[in-house]
C-alpha cells in the first residue's frame, strides 16, 4: 500500500521544487492546506525559504499552525525543510523576534560571520556540506532516522543565514561544519524532524533521503 504524502501549500517558497524531487523518487506528493487531507496523511511536509516572520503569519493566516499541531499528536512522521525546519521552534531572531510553532523548544539565531580562526564568513551559508551526526547521538537513534544508511558524510546543499538552536541538546541530530563553527543540519524530537540544507536541490543524495523519509 502506497503512503499518502502532503507537502503544504501555504505560499512560501519551495513547494513545488519538493514535489518534484517527491516524485521522482516515485511518490505523488498532494499539495494543500486542507486540514482534512493533512490531517489524513502518513507523512506530511512543511517546507520554506525567505524570511521566517512572514512564513509563520502564512500559516497562522491558514490556520495551519493548529492542523500542523494536530497532525503531530497523531504520531506520524513530520519533516520541516529549511525555513519549515525553522519554524519547529518557539522564536527566530531574523528582523526582530518572531512567534515559531512552538513543537521544539529553542529559538533560530544568526549563523556567525567569523570562522573559529578569525576569518571572515559569507553570510548567507550557500555551500554544499557535509552533514555528521551530533555529539551524543548514540547509533541506534541515528539508524531510526533517513539520514541513515547513507546520510551521514553525504554532502547536502544549504542556503541559509540563520539556523535552529534547541533549547535541549537531545533534539540536536546533524551538525554541519562552517568555519569550524559546527550549526546545526537537522533536529528530531520523538515524530518531528527538520533538515536545514535543501535535499529537494541536492541530487540523488537528497532524492535518497527524501525516499528514506516517506519509507520510514
Amino acid at each position: 500500500m502506497s503512503k499518502s504524502v502532503v507537502v503544504i501549500d501555504y505560499g512560501i517558497g519551495n513547494v513545488f521544487s519538493v514535489c518534484n524531487a517527491l516524485k521522482q523518487s516515485g511518490f505523488e506528493p498532494n499539495l494543500t492546506r486542507n486540514a482534512s487531507e493533512i490531517l489524513a496523511a502518513d507523512k506530511v511536509i512543511l517546507p520554506g525559504v525567505g524570511a521566517f516572520g512572514r512564513a509563520s503569519a502564512a500559516l497562522r493566516e491558514y490556520g495551519l499552525d493548529e492542523t500542523l499541531r494536530l497532525y503531530i499528536e497523531t504520531g506520524r512522521s513530520f519533516l520541516g525543510i529549511c525555513i519549515g525546519m525553522q519554524l519547529l521552534m518557539d522564536v527566530s531572531t531574523e528582523f526582530g523576534e518572531n512567534e515559531g510553532l512552538g513543537f521544539i523548544p529553542g529559538r533560530v539565531e544568526r549563523i556567525p560571520g567569523t570562522s573559529k580562526a578569525g576569518e571572515t564568513l559569507r553570510v548567507p551559508h550557500i555551500s554544499w556540506g557535509e552533514v555528521k551526526s551530533a555529539k551524543g547521538v548514540s547509533q541506534f537513534d541515528w539508524n531510526k532516522t533517513p539520514l541513515a544508511n547513507g546520510g551521514e558524510n553525504d554532502s547536502f546543499y544549504f542556503v541559509h543565514s540563520y539556523h535552529a538552536v534547541p533549547a535541549d541538546e537531545s533534539h540536536l541530530l546533524a551538525v554541519v561544519d562552517y568555519g569550524g563553527h559546527l550549526i546545526t543540519a537537522a533536529v528530531k524530537r520523538d515524530n518531528l524532524m527538520g533538515f536545514q540544507f535543501h535535499p529537494e536541490r541536492s541530487g540523488p543524495a537528497g532524492l535518497k533521503l527524501l525516499e528514506r523519509f516517506v519509507n520510514l
